[in-house]
């Protein structure tokens, strides 16, 4: 208690949080430039974050703010994007598609894991990625990672591959869409359930219309809701690697996905019964978005090219070798 109190006065504490709030905010502006605006903010904010560091190096004077930016309030995002989570539209709509979320999640960190192995690529990096692949994305990597205890430069590699494979086929599924074959409504699904961040499914589900963007976002939806679960199996998995291997670590509790789901409630029946609005839930969920792009921001900073060109490369070919396959199959599946 006395720590955090030392903390917020340490007027360089503040500093750390002002500056990835402001690279945070940079970020958002760039994302909504045309070309920028296809791999989102947090995508943005992270690569000015790591493009920093190899110009100045990390600012070490300010680490105690970006450090509690990286980590507490990477948390607090999570909790708040539990909001975007609608339970009773999942469950009453989609459980057939939940069905298919559970076969997507296995699937991409099976393979993922699989080829990582096979190209002798960096376990963690490629652990991360099958887990953003089956699951949400840069939310599902950020929720994970303090779980499996992954390093912060990990994490941030993880969430850029992440968002520059799935804009890549999220445009792609754009223009496949008049040569498809697929009904708008199996379109929807296709990218739903392929598909890496909820942005992403959005953009490809789009292009289809109405029908297809519903049907992409209840698809995504039911993806998101299975987060939940996986990382109270990753936390039984922790607990018994490090028994097995007599490692001397404590796992934490993911106290913070309680809370994902208790915002996933309040969002849910608050809507229905009129005691919040659709407006409201909208500006948290713009909140959370933008707490969680200052995270990724403080991530970031801590990424450096010799490691990134050391690590990526071979976990960038294991995500990119899984995307096409959970892509196929889910479209042969539904043609």
């Amino acid at each position: 208690m006395e720590q955090m109190k030392q903390k917020l006065s340490d007027r360089f504490f503040w500093g750390g949080v002002g500056f990835t709030t402001f690279i945070a905010l940079v970020g958002t502006a760039l994302s909504l430039l045309p070309f920028f605006g296809k791999i989102g903010a947090m995508a943005c904010a992270i690569l000015l974050a790591i493009l920093y560091r190899q110009l100045f190096g990390y600012p070490e004077k300010l680490r105690t703010g970006i450090e509690f930016v990286g980590k507490f309030i990477l948390r607090f995002a999570i909790v708040l994007y539990g909001f975007k989570l609608n339970i009773y539209l999942v469950f009453n709509d989609g459980l057939g598609l939940l069905g298919k979320g559970i076969l997507t999640i296995i699937f991409s960190i099976a393979v993922t894991m699989l080829i990582a192995k096979w190209l002798k690529a960096d376990p963690m990096i490629s652990l991360l990625l099958g887990i953003g692949t089956g699951i949400c994305g840069a939310a599902a990597i950020a929720a994970a990672s303090p779980i499996i205890q992954s390093k912060d430069e990990d994490t941030a590699i993880s969430v850029g591959m992440i968002a520059l494979i799935g804009t890549i086929f999220a445009l792609g599924y754009t223009a496949i869409l008049p040569h498809s074959g697929l009904s708008l409504v199996s379109y929807g699904e296709w990218s739903g359930i392929s598909l890496h961040e909820i942005a992403h499914v959005a953009l490809a589900g789009a292009a289809g219309g109405d029908d297809a963007l519903t049907m992409a976002l209840l698809a995504k939806l039911s993806r998101v809701l299975l987060l939940i679960p996986v990382c109270f199996i990753l936390v039984f998995w922790m607990k018994r690697r490090t028994k097995k291997e007599k490692i001397q670590s404590k796992i934490p509790f993911p106290w913070f996905l309680l809370g994902f789901l208790l915002t996933s409630f309040i969002g849910t029946f608050g809507m229905e019964h009129g005691v919040i609005s659709e407006h409201s839930i909208d500006l948290i969920s713009t909140m959370g978005t933008f707490l969680l792009t200052m995270a990724m921001t403080g991530l970031g900073l801590n990424v450096s090219f010799q490691e990134m060109k050391r690590k990526a490369l071979r976990p960038l070919i294991a995500l990119l070798m899984t995307s096409l396959a959970l892509s196929t199959i889910w479209y042969l599946l539904l043609t």
